[in-house]
């Protein structure tokens, strides 16, 4: 075979039926390929970085690789910022792009770039192409590293002259391993039991969970299910692990971290058994490490070694995958001679419930304005018996999306956490609705963030993706103001967009529907017609100007320092902060 027919057979083989992607002269043979077969459809986006956050989108919704294809220099350029969101966030992909022919590279050829040195950095592994006969082997290889051990991202970097090049093709089955990358699944027996044995003992106890155990696969939620039903444990996530623990659960503490709930943050701080589970105590989730759970022991599970005592130290460091560990806790703690009464945990469970009394999430409600948190809580009402996947931007509506919208499920919940990228939640939508056709996909977007890769609603359009894009319109980049107006004495230096577009005109210059709501009583009647719709909608949703994201925990400040609703006027939060020196985000 050609190399570009090498690259296709390899995809089919490993199971890709889509694959999002934008042509250029160092790609042409592959996508010469694509259009003399049926078998694989490709989803012309209109960016790569847009095909990126795509293929992230039916990687998360699915379980299965994300593919992006894209062609060399400005092509992989572009595609950088969707695989570092992709590694910091662990979704299996896997980009190929073209590069200038071997006989060229080096000599700064027209659109030529070093796109391995360029996304060394950003991927868990990729590859120069150099000979055809290797191309299918290293495919096989980039599907398993893309999707074993903790998932993210590699890159297939295939010159032009390889594409054209005739080889042989090595079918998966006959392909060997890498075996210097050989991921540890299963965790050690007696840290197992040595952490069954701790939580027995807790007073106090919490489980801390992330997009880990949903990564294992469903399997593992069903394990964490039963585990926190067995023990009767608190439970908490994550961003990204909204959804491994139904919301509607009599242990679920709501998400916890910066814009967490109350009860999730105290009950971190004051725990004396801590049981992480596929989390890697990221930044925005301790606050000030010092202060982080104080008096707590710490049980680590996570497959990836590198992140166990990497930010936070701990007792019992378990290495392996979330379900299979998961299964060996449930045997281990149903084997254990006495379980721990009631009793043992009852004042726990009473000042937890003195802290979910204090109702974090509260806000004043208007009958003039649309509070962003209302219009959120109706989205839910609205949608939650449906058959709904949620993707979002990047800002405060990212939070109160997180806060209001409950998940009974996993991977449903598409959201970019540990990069933080504007403009991921359209195309993550999109690549949501391909693998989801009949589904209901919303993109919770800021007015700020949706204009980041905009464009995508042609991709929309073109292949008759129905995805709804609810815009929370404050005029604003909406947590640069809140930070500005907290942290920077309310300087608020570029914070404010004057230049909007008009959000229905633009819908229907793509094809699209426009709706547009700018009163409380007029919310539901507009959710519903944008619900019904069989096309793409933008729904601009015109909320309350400066209204703030809370709770908050002030950046370098401890779970038990974080600031509420009713606390939380511009006084209040300054002395929180200068009490030990200005803290800057």
């Amino acid at each position: 075979m050609t190399g570009a027919e090498i690259v296709l057979r390899a995809l089919k083989d490993n199971g890709v039926e889509h694959i999002f992607g934008y042509p250029g002269g160092a790609v042409l043979p592959i996508y010469d390929e694509i259009f003399q077969q049926e078998d694989i459809q490709h989803i012309l986006v209109r960016h790569e970085q847009g095909a990126g956050h795509a293929a992230e989108g039916y990687a998360r919704s699915t379980g299965k690789v994300g593919v992006m294809l894209v062609t060399s220099g400005p092509g992989a350029t572009n595609a950088v910022t969707p695989l570092q969101d992709a590694l910091m966030d662990s979704v299996p992909l896997v980009c190929i792009s073209g590069q200038v022919p071997t006989s060229l590279i080096g000599s700064d050829a027209f659109q030529e770039c070093d796109t391995v040195g360029i996304t060394r950095p950003c991927t868990k592994h990729n590859w120069l192409v150099k000979d055809v006969n290797q191309l299918a082997s290293i495919i096989h290889e980039a599907f398993r590293i893309a999707q074993t051990g903790r998932p993210g991202p590699v890159l297939v970097d295939i010159p032009k002259d390889i594409q054209f090049a005739t080889g042989t093709y090595t079918p998966p089955d006959a392909h060997k391993a890498l075996k210097s990358y050989q991921p540890k699944v299963t965790g050690d027996a007696r840290a197992i039991q040595a952490a069954v044995e701790l939580m027995a003992s807790a007073r106090r106890p919490i489980i801390y969970s992330g997009g880990g155990v949903i990564n294992s696969g469903p399997e593992a939620t069903k394990l964490l299910r039963e585990l926190v039903s067995l023990t009767d444990f608190p439970i908490t996530s994550t961003l990204m692990g909204l959804g491994c623990y139904p919301a509607s659960g009599k242990n679920w503490l709501g998400m916890l971290g910066m814009h967490g709930s109350y009860e999730a943050n105290m009950a971190m701080h004051d725990c004396d058994v801590m049981v992480c589970i596929g989390a890697r105590f990221d930044d925005r989730i301790t606050g000030r490490l010092n202060a982080f759970s104080p008096n707590s022991k710490k049980i680590h599970i996570d497959i990836d070694p590198s992140s166990i005592n990497k930010n936070v130290r701990v007792d019992v460091p378990i290495t392996g995958d979330v379900g299979r560990v998961l299964e060996d806790m449930v045997r281990a703690w149903r084997a254990l001679p006495k379980k721990p009464e009631a009793s043992q945990t009852a004042e726990w469970n009473a000042d937890i419930a003195k802290w979910r009394a204090r109702n974090s999430f509260a806000y004043t409600p208007s009958k003039d304005v649309i509070m962003p948190q209302y219009a959120l809580q109706r989205l839910y009402e609205l949608t939650k018996h449906r058959d709904t996947y949620i993707t979002t931007e990047v800002g405060q509506h990212q939070m109160w999306a997180a806060q209001y919208i409950g998940f009974e499920q996993p991977n449903r919940w598409m959201t970019s956490g540990g990069l933080g990228t504007m403009g991921y939640g359209l195309p993550a939508a999109i690549g949501v609705q391909v693998a989801h056709p009949d589904a209901l996909v919303i993109d919770v977007a800021g007015d700020a963030s949706i204009q980041m890769c905009i464009q995508e609603m042609s991709c929309a359009i073109q292949y008759e993706l129905p995805v709804k894009i609810f815009i929370l319109n404050n005029q604003y980049m909406g947590m640069v103001r809140q930070w500005q107006q907290l942290l920077h004495g309310n300087r608020l230096s570029s914070s404010y967009t004057e230049a909007m577009p008009d959000f229905v005109k633009l819908a229907e210059a793509y094809g699209a529907v426009g709706i547009r709501c700018e009163k409380p009583d007029d919310l539901d009647g507009a959710i519903q017609e944008m619900v019904e719709v069989k096309k793409p909608v933008i729904f601009d949703c015109r909320v309350a100007n400066l209204a703030n994201c809370f709770p908050m925990i002030p950046s370098g400040k401890a779970h038990n320092e974080m600031l509420l609703p009713d606390e939380a006027t511009d006084e209040a939060v300054a002395t929180a902060i200068d009490a030990k020196g200005r803290q800057l985000v």
